[in-house]
């Protein structure tokens, strides 16, 4: 049975004339009748009575006519929602990033998406790089922005794009020294520090601990928004990533020496094929970072690491 011929039957069905149906199908009509007689050759049995200047419906054509109509209608309905998911009229897209650039590259990439497609829905998932590495992983999203880690082996299973070298810097709501400031100058600084599972906690403790102190927290067990909001209130000075550093309002200085800084790089699942949609985020991420570089909307101690890509 093929979904031509149960189209060829229910046009019969509705106007009762094989040679009108043929003509709203424009198909031959020896060549629909053919179609008609081999469905009831497959079915076992007719589905008109054919009578001079007379087609009405069989018993076994009534009984199939709504399923008929049924199928073809599922059929158009699929064949709309594929049309429309490949054109982006619609389509879902589950991206995964830490808080750090959910605060800061993540919402110029939503935006920029959002403007071209706006029927697509997002879904953004929050956490560590080593939480979303697992996601990935399990297809439980399309894509993540990670911190890569400090070996610099990428993850198993993983496609990974790098797309920029982050400083991280000091912020402070009291005045900081102009120019840099050794990592040393933390020994006595009170710190706000994030909760234990950052990736920027991890690379302050090792920073400091590499200049063989332990630093003093004032606060600590923070989120993101938590971490600023402490420091806006005067408890501590944080280290935080260069582009969050630009948003928050505080004042900021880069380390010195070697400094402190973390690659920020874009992956998927390597056995897992993008979506439509989710490939037009990529490329989106990839372009909205080559523009914030090429406009100089990056703040200091931030490089593009791989070039843009364009068409999205």
């Amino acid at each position: 049975m093929q979904l031509q011929q149960l189209r060829y039957f229910a046009a019969v069905a509705d106007l009762r004339n094989f040679t009108r149906a043929a003509e709203r199908l424009h198909v031959a009509q020896p060549s629909l009748s053919q179609q008609i007689r081999s469905l009831e050759r497959e079915l076992g049995g007719e589905l008109f009575h054919r009578t001079r200047g007379n087609i009405a419906l069989t018993d076994a054509g009534e009984a199939l006519l709504p399923l008929a109509r049924r199928i073809l209608a599922d059929t158009d309905s699929a064949r709309l929602a594929v049309q429309e998911t490949v054109q982006l009229r619609r389509g879902r897209v589950r991206l995964g990033a830490p808080p750090s650039l959910c605060t800061s590259l993540v919402p110029d990439v939503l935006g920029a998406f959002r403007s071209r497609h706006p029927a697509v829905d997002l879904l953004v998932r929050e956490g560590g790089s080593g939480d979303l590495t697992a996601a990935l992983t399990a297809g439980e999203l399309d894509l993540a922005l990670l911190i890569d880690p400090a070996s610099g082996e990428a993850p198993a299973g993983l496609t990974v794009t790098p797309l920029l070298h982050e400083d991280l810097v000091l912020v402070s709501a009291a005045p900081l020294p102009e120019g840099r400031m050794p990592v040393a100058a933390l020994r006595d600084r009170p710190l706000v520090m994030f909760r234990e599972g950052y990736a920027l906690r991890d690379s302050t403790l090792a920073a400091c601990r590499a200049e063989g102190f332990e630093p003093r927290f004032a606060v600590e067990g923070g989120e993101m928004d938590a971490v600023l909001g402490f420091v806006r209130a005067g408890l501590g000075a944080a280290v935080v990533p260069a582009m969050v550093a630009a948003r928050s309002g505080l004042a900021a200085v880069r380390f010195g020496g070697a400094g402190l800084g973390r690659t920020v790089s874009l992956a998927h699942g390597r056995d897992i094929p993008l979506g439509r949609a989710a490939d037009r985020m990529r490329a989106t991420v990839l372009d909205r970072v080559a523009a914030l570089a090429q406009g100089g909307a990056l703040p200091d101690g931030t490089r593009l690491l791989t070039p843009g890509h364009q068409g999205c």
